[in-house]
């Protein structure tokens, strides 16, 4: 019995939750590695602050002093130095752009590896409760969508809050008056912007929840099997039906991401506009009812450090929009990094140096689901001698599979013991587990690429020579040698350009190159005509000589050599023995030959 494939959904959380002092706390943990650049960058932002609030007071000089007194030198000098702030300023920014992408890069690099390699931890039981399309999504347009907030977050907000600082400072030596009637606002303006980053957060978080489910419809619906189906079944139309309908919904969210907040913060904009306006008025009144309380190159002077103040202020309005918004990206993100890891590597695992093979079942009980009635498995006790074979029967679902999944440890047993040489494979290292065991399954699995690569997967280093020896022990080299690139030939999608069972001896020659001590054949020639199989069951025969080999068997044609033979039934060994034992008893694996006896008297 297997687990319904259901989609995994994070743990609920409680309405009003967002925990951000932990989230925050994480996220500024991504950049501590590289904390020298960021202060390079800081450094180079508090320079460019500087340079650039001096070019008011250079324009003040202009239009106070070196014009009215006709000093064309000072002039040229003052002018001289407006231009060089410029220059050095684009410098300054040229760098700033290069270490902040650089580091914003690095952190995304270091996110989709980090969820990577927390996924390739997880147990077999997490992904077949999880779509494929769905850990696709998060990995490409989660990170994706973080990019412009890590590649320019940092160096917006030090470059924006260092330069509003720098501004209000030279604001107020210009004059303090002024400075206080173009600060007033700005608290409204702040409790604005964070009502708007909470209103496109939430969006956000809807937005990328859509993405996911389409990504996971053009996954599973464009493949090579998904299309088969699709047509098979007369439903393509409806899967183009659902498809659009998916695309509207996110057409809609993405729309509805972009607009949230829009007039409100144009608001801000328009105010910040206008406000050069007021500060002009405000000088013109002091000015009609009495002398000028500022010089007219102060007064221009003030307003180009007030626009120098309201750029950096809009920045950083709308970076915490950003940030705000990026946090439903992130809490996506580390909701994968949060996965409790089921199977992990021992503190201190067992390393074998040499392997004999003995595997041992003793008194196994295993569940998928702990809340699950009946166990799938219930005090399976077996033994298969170093060297021996051990043959699995049953009807489906009684947990055949289940039982060969346990020994390379895609599960963990729930109860009992499964022991390597004497070791439970829980206290194995992964190295010495994937050294030893071997698996064929029923459901062979090919990358797209060429068959040599296909065969390398197994042992990367192997020779031309030891490839066209093992896909001749699986009896698929004179198939591959007939093709146009031979070995070169690229498999296609999933492996389709071969049949069924060409595939399954592919991955047989795969295992085969990889040499284990322990072979698990999981209903391996299940797949093939009886001409194949008989040759097949032969390289399989000659290879299993001296090496312990467990085979779940659908047909029970391939398992009467066997050294012994365990009937499943609900979990539970009800029968075993050697062929002649179990048939002589005439109890379950009596009943199951005999029904295949019919079926394959048809076949011949």
């Amino acid at each position: 019995m297997r687990p319904e494939g259901i989609q995994w959904t994070p743990p609920a959380r409680a309405e009003g939750d967002p925990r951000p002092p932990t989230q925050w706390r994480r996220i500024l943990a991504l950049f501590r590695p590289y904390s020298g650049r960021l202060a390079v960058v800081g450094l180079l932002v508090a320079a460019s602050a500087v340079v650039s609030v001096t070019t008011p007071f250079l324009l003040r000089a202009v239009l106070d002093t070196a014009i009215p007194q006709g000093r064309t030198g000072l002039l040229t000098a003052l002018v001289l130095g407006m231009v060089a702030a410029a220059v050095v300023n684009s410098i300054f920014s040229v760098l700033q752009t290069l270490i902040s992408t650089t580091v914003g890069q690095r952190v995304m690099h270091d996110l989709r590896t980090a969820v990577y390699g927390h996924l390739q931890r997880m147990s077999l039981a997490f992904f077949t409760r999880t779509r494929t399309g769905e850990v696709q999504s998060r990995i490409a347009n989660d990170i994706g969508g973080m990019q412009s907030t890590v590649t320019s977050t940092a160096t917006s907000l030090v470059s924006n809050f260092t330069a509003v600082i720098a501004s209000v400072v030279a604001m107020v030596a210009l004059d303090w008056r002024l400075t206080v009637v173009s600060l007033l606002l700005l608290p409204v303006f702040v409790w604005i912007s964070r009502r708007v980053g909470n209103e496109r957060k939430k969006i956000t978080g809807e937005r990328q929840k859509q993405l996911a489910a389409m990504s996971s419809a053009v996954q599973e619906s464009l493949s090579v099997s998904g299309i088969l189906l699709g047509r098979t079944m007369g439903r393509a139309d409806s899967l183009s039906r659902e498809f659009t309908g998916q695309s509207d919904r996110l057409a809609e969210l993405e729309v509805r991401a972009s607009m949230a907040g829009r007039w409100r913060m144009n608001t801000i904009q328009i105010v910040m506009a206008a406000m050069p306006a007021v500060i002009y008025w405000a000088a013109g009144m002091t000015a009609a009812g009495g002398a000028p309380i500022v010089s007219v190159g102060t007064l221009v002077a003030f307003v180009s450090l007030q626009q120098g103040l309201f750029r950096p202020t809009v920045g950083l309005l709308a970076t915490g929009v950003q940030v705000q918004t990026s946090l439903a990206l992130f809490q996506r993100i580390f909701e994968y990094l949060d996965l409790t890891v089921e199977i992990d590597e021992p503190e201190h695992p067992v390393t074998l140096d040499t392997v004999r093979g003995e595997v041992r079942f003793e008194g196994v009980d295993f569940r998928y689901d702990p809340e699950q009635e009946r166990p799938t498995l219930a005090g399976v006790d077996l033994r298969i001698p170093a060297g021996g074979s051990l043959a699995v029967v049953g009807e489906t679902g009684s947990g055949k599979t289940t039982l060969s999944y346990l020994v390379p440890r895609l599960y963990d047993v729930t109860g009992g013991r499964v022991t390597l040489d004497g070791v439970d494979v829980r206290e194995l290292s992964f190295d010495t587990l994937a050294r030893a065991v071997g698996v064929v399954s029923q459901e062979t699995y090919l990358f797209h690429a060429s068959v040599a690569d296909n065969l390398r997967f197994a042992k990367p280093d192997a020779t031309d020579a030891e490839l066209v020896a093992a896909a001749r022990a699986a009896r698929i080299h004179d198939t591959v040698a007939a093709l146009p690139d031979g070995y070169d030939t690229e498999v296609g999608e999933r492996g389709y350009r071969f049949s069924g069972g060409e595939k399954q001896r592919l991955a047989l020659a795969r295992t085969i190159l990889r040499n284990p001590p322990v072979l698990i054949l999981d209903e391996a020639t299940s797949a093939l005509d009886n001409s194949t199989e008989r040759a097949v069951q032969e390289a399989i025969d000659t290879l299993a000589a001296g090496r312990t080999t467990i085979t779940i068997a659908h047909r029970l044609s391939t398992v009467r050599a066997a050294d012994q033979i365990a009937v499943l039934d609900r979990g539970e060994v009800a029968e075993l023995g050697t062929h002649e034992e179990l048939l002589a008893a005439d109890g379950r694996y009596a009943a199951l030959l005999r029904r295949e006896a019919p079926v394959a008297a048809v076949a011949r």
